[in-house]
């Protein structure tokens, strides 16, 4: 990468991922946007994704980088387009707190969402729609949620100290 600091957002940078081609990087903030940045030369690409009302706390890339997740504090998911940069549906709505945070399955069926709620939900990644109930054991929120490589585990990381 040419640059060593990429500049544009307003206040903390909560979450980064590369784009499953090592094109593009992407970062959620405070202050409320999702950027896509060149990974080349550092340089923004298109606009600042807007649309949470609250802190993006998690983003991620589909694993054929089609789409971005976000989730916020705001107590939502929201898929985009990263073409067009424009929101895919209705925010995915279920967790009761904010979101902490979003991965997508190996295979892009799937989305994962940790909780301050305490909670793990999982969602069809097309439709937008819950997955079964969701998934507790921690007693304190989820952190940071993830899928094995081979889609068939989550695994959560909370501030109870638990994995």
């Amino acid at each position: 990468m040419g640059h060593d600091t990429l500049e544009g957002h307003r206040c903390h940078v909560s979450s980064v991922a590369y784009s499953p081609d090592g094109q593009h990087i992407i970062s959620g903030s405070h202050d409320k946007m999702i950027r896509i940045w060149d990974a080349e030369t550092g340089t923004a690409v298109g606009n600042p994704l807007r649309g949470h009302s609250s802190l993006v706390s998690s983003v991620a890339y589909s694993p054929d980088g089609w789409h971005i997740i976000s989730g916020s504090y705001d107590t939502t998911i929201q898929i985009w387009d990263t073409e067009t940069g424009t929101a895919v549906g209705k925010p995915l709505e279920g967790h009761s707190e904010p979101v902490l945070s979003v991965a997508y399955s190996p295979d892009g069926w799937h989305i994962i969402s940790g909780s301050h709620d305490k909670m793990i939900r999982i969602w069809d990644a097309k439709t937008g729609a819950a997955v079964g109930n969701p998934l507790e054991g921690h007693c304190k929120f989820v952190s940071s949620i993830t899928y094995s490589p081979n889609g068939r585990h989550i695994v959560s990381g909370s501030n109870d100290k638990t994995i």
